[in-house]
């Protein structure tokens, strides 16, 4: 049975509300912020505020759970994971103090010193800076080694193939290119969400790896399918 928090008409629900949480959270933060040493942002903005940090609350706890979802189908980076995890429970310990925040505010007239205030600064900064490298770290995890570098793009359109030398550079887990059945890809991204194991792509770093590949996937549409998002260029014949 397919999780209330997988798909929505046909597409993966993380991506759609990720947005939310890692925009939301640090706007709505910034207001609560701002209304502890500013008090007529206090005054007309504070609920506002804490209203936004609610409901990016509640993002967070729904981009995480669908998170968790696409990470059945295509895995997800283990710290991009992990840091989900802790935004979620960050935004939920800064929720209670801002509305207290609020609440106290209301009652009565409160300095730039208050502890409350102070404390909800804190927890504010602290939830912009995990949602940044929350996000950061997503869209590494979409986007890095989709994007061929200028460098490797100026040598494939010169020589249009790329040695097994070049290849060889680049073997270490935070730099894995591998050639395989006469393509080179750059894996560095799929070794931590690679369903059968970060060690078996890190054994293919810097070499050719269509045996360990074909060994294991061939014939297999969707492995193939995979594989081709992080293609780099051809690899040169001897």
């Amino acid at each position: 049975m397919e999780s209330l928090f997988d798909t929505v008409a046909g597409l993966p629900i993380h991506p759609l509300v990720v947005h939310f949480a890692v925009v939301l959270l640090p706007l709505a933060a910034v207001g609560v912020i701002a209304s502890v040493f500013l008090p007529k942002i206090r005054s007309k903005y504070l609920g506002l505020s804490v209203l936004g940090v609610f409901f990016g609350t509640g993002a967070a706890f729904v981009a995480k759970q669908s998170g968790e979802a696409l990470a059945e189908r295509v895995g997800l980076p283990v710290r991009h994971a992990d840091l989900g995890t802790y935004l979620l429970v960050a935004s939920g310990i800064f929720s209670l103090i801002s509305a207290l925040w609020y609440w106290q505010g209301r009652s009565k007239t409160l300095s730039t010193t208050n502890p409350l205030g102070l404390l909800s600064s804190v927890a504010g900064i602290a939830v912009i800076g995990l949602s940044v490298i929350t996000g950061h770290t997503g869209a590494e995890a979409v986007w890095q080694g989709k994007l061929v570098p200028q460098s490797v793009a100026s040598t494939g359109s010169a020589s249009g193939t790329i040695s097994l030398a070049e290849v060889a550079t680049h073997n270490s887990p935070s730099d894995c290119w591998s050639a395989i059945d006469g393509k080179v890809y750059n894996l560095t991204t799929w070794i931590e969400r690679h369903p059968g194991g970060a060690v078996v792509i890190k054994a293919l770093c810097g070499k050719d790896g269509s045996a360990g590949f074909n060994g294991q996937h061939q014939g297999q549409r969707r492995p193939a399918d995979e594989l081709a998002r992080f293609l780099v260029g051809d690899l040169k014949s001897n």
